[in-house]
């Protein structure tokens, strides 16, 4: 017998994918399989995700769902054995474009009804009411999965561990109270002292309170959040229960972004052979419709463009970067508030030939923007993890990044000025100003002038291990922790010794610190 995990998310790849927790889900059950326990991904059988996954069939229809009955299908991913349970409703089969947002970027107004659904359909797994067997464990991420853990309580399921995993605490599932009675929850859960939140409903809330283990995905971010200036709201709560809070910072699946073997790169290369990445950088050039120069520095945007991203000051800052570098071309790769979609298009115009903006996202251009660009971008108000100047690393981008969460723990700062440190691996800056950005974009400038220096950082940050057997062997020793006392001994061969606990003092400063055979799992 396997210790058993089901995750549950709203997305995964490669069957629906909005940013990186799509991209974490998958490459986390990837590792957790690969060290012997039978994980498997849970999510909304959106009709991108029934029409990728593989092998598909039913494993029992629940009548009683809020908004209406759903049908449990299980398969695989593609391309790999990592099992999938996707949840078919008739409220899913609408969502066909982003899984949240409508085209005018508005909020759906049944979310609370579709995730409230899929998490009542992960507790019918729990109490045996499908075919598939009863986890030890449910890994719950983000709101979307929150209120798991208060409706196993609810109805009574024991015998099943729960880990919450934060992923972006600015996202929280608030919604009218009224939502409450189709989702099953009585008014004694309705309390400040429970699933209230400013007056209405909080899934996270819920999740916070209820879950086993809470866990967030970096160890500066784990600590940010304890502080008014990084709560959201909720770092009294969190303070309540740092206890129970761990963090287990994210790694890059190294298989899917590898320069030496990447099939959506026209050219490859290596810490040792570096010469691939000129004919990146061209292929980078002409896929975005600009000169092609070698010698150009090419700095790269590619993320939601939110104010979270500081996509206000970005705009402010670039315009002046590009007057005082004459030969320095930006590159934007993403989409979100069409204000901010709209400004980054009007500097195409009035820079011609030396930025260029592709709105929206493809795997095939993200890519080519980190194999083909010298420097990325990564402003950012608040950042949990990180992922995208870890990709950059791996291709030897370096990052210019806020001095915020993650990117605090995953790269070493080169300075705004003065010799560069040994082990530096990008730029990092304070503030949210455009004088701040451009000050760190201006020393990347000016160090990639330095050849000696740049290449320095370069090799560092293509040496850098984001490898997720790390993280995984951290999930494996929570799972133990909480899994039901006669399952624990299936995780002891697993089981690691790890210190994930968050710092125990805050600092004081800044607002108090501101296709394959069907695995175990889906055939037990």
């Amino acid at each position: 017998m396997t210790a058993r995990v089901l995750l549950v998310t709203s997305e995964a790849v490669p069957l629906v994918k909005t940013g990186g927790l799509a991209d974490v889900i998958t490459a986390l059950a990837q590792a957790l399989r690969q060290q012997g326990i039978d994980a498997a991904v849970m999510m909304p059988g959106y009709p991108a995700a029934i029409e990728r996954a593989c092998n598909l069939k039913p494993a029992g229809t629940l009548q009683q769902l809020p908004g209406g009955p759903g049908i449990v299908l299980h398969g695989t991913m593609p391309g790999s054995d990592v099992p999938v349970v996707l949840l078919k409703t008739e409220r899913f089969d609408r969502r066909t474009a982003n899984p949240y947002v409508d085209e005018d970027g508005r909020e759906y107004d049944d979310n609370a009804l579709c995730f409230g659904s899929l998490a009542h359909a992960a507790v019918s797994i729990c109490a045996g009411e499908t075919d598939l067997p009863i986890p030890h464990v449910v890994h719950a991420n983000d709101w979307h999965a929150g209120l798991i853990p208060a409706l196993l309580r609810l109805k009574g399921v024991s015998g099943v561990g729960t880990l919450l995993t934060i992923h972006n605490l600015a996202f929280q599932g608030n919604f009218a109270m009224s939502a409450a009675a189709e989702l099953c929850i009585p008014d004694a859960m309705l309390t400040p002292d429970q699933f209230e939140f400013w007056g209405k409903m909080s899934f996270l809330k819920a999740g916070i309170l209820h879950a086993d283990r809470i866990s967030t995905v970096s160890r500066s971010y784990a600590n940010e959040i304890l502080t008014p200036r990084f709560g959201h709201g909720f770092d009294g709560l969190l303070n309540a229960r740092k206890d129970v809070l761990v963090a287990i910072p994210n790694g890059v699946d190294t298989s899917a972004w590898d320069p030496a073997r990447d099939p959506l790169t026209v050219r490859h290369f290596s810490l040792n052979d570096m010469r691939g990445k000129s004919g990146c950088k061209r292929e980078l050039q002409q896929m975005f419709g600009l000169p092609i120069d070698p010698f150009a520095p090419v700095l790269a945007i590619g993320s939601r463009i939110t104010h979270q991203k500081m996509a206000d000051v970005a705009i402010d800052a670039l315009p002046g970067v590009l007057e005082r570098f004459p030969r320095a071309q930006v590159v934007v790769l993403g989409c979100g508030d069409h204000a901010y979609e709209q400004a980054f298009l009007d500097m195409v115009e009035r820079f011609p030939g030396r930025v260029s903006v592709h709105i929206g996202y493809d795997e095939r251009r993200a890519h080519a923007l980190h194999a083909g660009a010298d420097m990325l971008l990564h402003g950012t108000r608040f950042e949990p993890f990180g992922l995208t100047p870890l990709y950059s690393m791996r291709y030897g981008t370096i990052p210019i990044a806020s001095r915020v969460g993650g990117m605090i723990d995953s790269i070493v700062d080169a300075g705004l000025e003065g010799a560069v440190p040994e082990d530096a691996s990008g730029i990092l800056f304070d503030g949210e100003e455009a004088q701040d950005m451009m000050a760190a974009i201006s020393r990347a400038f000016e160090l990639y002038a330095r050849p000696n220096e740049w290449h320095l950082m370069q090799r560092n940050a293509m040496s850098a291990d984001f490898a997720w057997s790390g993280p995984a062997e951290q999930y494996i020793g929570v799972y133990r922790e909480i899994a039901p006392a006669e399952a624990q001994p299936l995780f002891d061969a697993r089981s690691i010794a790890f210190d994930a606990n968050v710092d125990a003092d805050v600092p004081e400063s800044e607002e108090a610190a501101d296709t394959v055979a069907m695995p175990e799992y889906m055939t037990a």
